[in-house]
This record gives structure tokens, sequence and C-alpha cells, in this order.
């Protein structure tokens, strides 16, 4: 796989942090809530939301408002193209965690960080988050969240303890949070408030490649915000989907504002269809964005777990003697029926 980053990264780069927007009062003009409709209209006129990618369309995320949804439409999108996106604010999953039973059993081995963390807002978003891991990744394997075992890769990177073969990508800000799985590949998401103020000076210069810079200029000035913040959402689930994370220079590779796509610091077109983006608007007032890579994995169609485990430890683990279930869930045993 061939990307179009420079070798040499400064050791001491570091991306520039966006400011943090500048509160209004009322909805009038230069509010958060005019910022975000304005910037939401803008990138659908550059018919950018949902297609910055030249490999195969991503489905656009799913409104999980709580554990008894419906997730059809999640395990529907992980069949059909490999990769499916979860999102709801952790306020909207606070009546479940406050009312779940064995809370503890079923955030296994994160109930002791949850314990531990003594701000209640902070305590509450991290096991909304964790058990919307859960829930997600239960209903696209058809099985119980009380199942799903959740770990952490050297950077804090979660993933599926005995499911290799499925990528898991969590992103959070303000109220809300996402959860990405694929089947294919490496996934990376990112989230922003879709009305959130920038130096753009500072980002042009620090985030953009001279290619992505110039076509900035050649925009309206009101519809520049709009279009860094899509950029800076997209460089950070690219990066997210590597691995690189903080180490890899956001002015080493770019996408094309109008026809998207992975490109060189020069604009030409870097990846094929192994590689696919997309930026979708969500609840009205934010921007998810989604990297999916295409590994060549042959997953048979069937994200079932019975398929994807060896059939050794699936006899081992059915053999199990059973235990209370807190909390079935999405899965064949839950209360949601069109699974």
């Amino acid at each position: 796989m061939t990307h179009p980053h420079r070798k040499n990264v400064p050791a001491d780069h570091t991306h520039p942090t966006p400011p943090h927007p500048t509160p209004a009062p009322g909805p009038g003009p230069g509010s958060p809530v005019r910022d975000a409709a304005q910037a939401l209209d803008v990138l659908a006129r550059l018919d950018a939301l949902g297609a910055a990618g030249s490999g195969p369309a991503l489905p656009p995320p799913v409104h999980i408002p709580r554990p008894d949804s419906s997730w059809l439409r999640i395990r529907e999108n992980l069949l059909e193209s490999g990769t499916t996106v979860a999102y709801a604010t952790w306020t909207e999953w606070l009546p479940a965690l406050l009312t779940t039973p064995h809370l503890s059993t079923l955030l296994g081995r994160d109930h002791s960080r949850y314990t531990a963390t003594d701000d209640p807002v902070v305590r509450s978003r991290f096991a909304a988050s964790r058990l919307l891991i859960k829930y997600t990744a239960a209903a696209a394997l058809g099985i119980a969240p009380r199942d799903i075992d959740i770990a952490y890769r050297l950077r804090g990177r979660p993933y599926l303890r005995g499911l290799d073969q499925v990528e898991v990508a969590l992103t959070h800000t303000g109220e809300l949070m996402a959860v990405a799985i694929s089947r294919t590949g490496r996934i990376g998401l990112d989230a922003e408030r879709a009305g959130r103020r920038l130096d753009l000076d500072l980002m042009r210069a620090r985030m953009c490649t001279p290619a992505e810079a110039a076509e900035l200029g050649t925009l309206p000035a009101p519809w520049r915000p709009a279009c860094v913040l899509r950029l800076w959402t997209l460089k950070e689930a690219y990066t997210k989907a590597l691995g690189q994370g903080m180490r890899l220079a956001f002015t080493e590779f770019g996408f094309g504002l109008r026809a998207g796509g992975l490109r060189t610091p020069e604009g030409a077109a870097a990846a094929g269809e192994e590689w696919a983006f997309a930026t979708h608007p969500v609840l009205g007032r934010y921007l998810i964005s989604t990297a999916r890579h295409d590994a060549g994995l042959d997953p048979a169609g069937d994200t079932s777990v019975t398929t994807m485990l060896d059939p050794g430890l699936l006899t081992a683990m059915t053999a199990m003697p059973p235990h209370p279930d807190p909390d079935p869930g999405p899965g064949p045993s839950g209360p949601t029926a069109d699974i």
C-alpha cells in the first residue's frame, strides 16, 4: 500500500489544536447554532457530505438513542458494506446506564476505571461509550453485549478480545459519541461540532497541503471554515485508521475539497479503491468523518461470531457454565427481534 506522505516528518511535529469556540448568546448571527447550520449548508453545496472518497460508498451513521432501539440497520450496513457506524449522545444513554442491573458485569474490565473516575460527567460519558461499543458489536456479531470483551492497545485504541478480524473505532466530542465497526480492515473515526470556530490562518498554515490551501483560496470566504473543519476531521480519521495519531504531519497528505479522495501534497490522486472516506452531518450540529481501508479480507459475507471464531474456541466457550445475563441487549436472546 502506497501512502502519499513524505518520509521526513519533523520529530517535534504537533498538530494544531483548533481553538475553543467563542460562545454567543442566542441563535442570532454568529451563534453556534447558526454557525453549524451554515457549515452544513456549505458542505452540502460542495457535494462533500458522504462522498469524500474514490472507494466504495460508506453508509451514513445510524442514530441509536437507546440500547433498546432497533439495531437492524447496524447489522445490514455491516453485511452490505463491511462497515457500520452507530452514534448517540451520552445523555441519551444515561437513563439506561443508571438503570442497568449488574453494571459491573456488563462493563467488565472497564468497571474499575469507571468507579475510579471522580467527575460524574466524565464517568458517565466513559461508561456510556463503552456500552455503545458493546451493544454495537453485539448487534453486528449476533451475540449478547455481556459476551463482548473490550481490551486496549498501547495508545488506548479499543479492540474486541478474541475477534481480531473486527476493527473498532471510537470518537466523542461534546455530548456526541460514535462507534465504528469494520470487517474489511482498518477503520478511523473523528467527530467535531459543525459550527466550531477556527483560526483559519493557523489551520491553513499548519494543516493544509499546498494543493488544499490553493483550493481553499478559490472558495468564497464564508465557505472556508466549514471546508477546513471537514478536512480536519478527515485527516484525524485517516491517521487514526493508520494508527499514527499525532505522529503523522497533516501537511503530508490531503483531500480534494470537491472531488474528495486521498491526495498528495501537490494534489495528485494518492489511493485507489482500497480506501474510502466519508463525512456525514448528525443531529444538525456535528460532523462525523470515517476512513476505512479494505485489506482484501474474505469475510464470506457473514459477520456472525460463530463464523469468525475458531470452532475449538467456540466449543470451549459454549461449554462454559451459563452465568446471569444482566442485560442481554440486541443479540439473539435480547428484547430486539428485528436483528
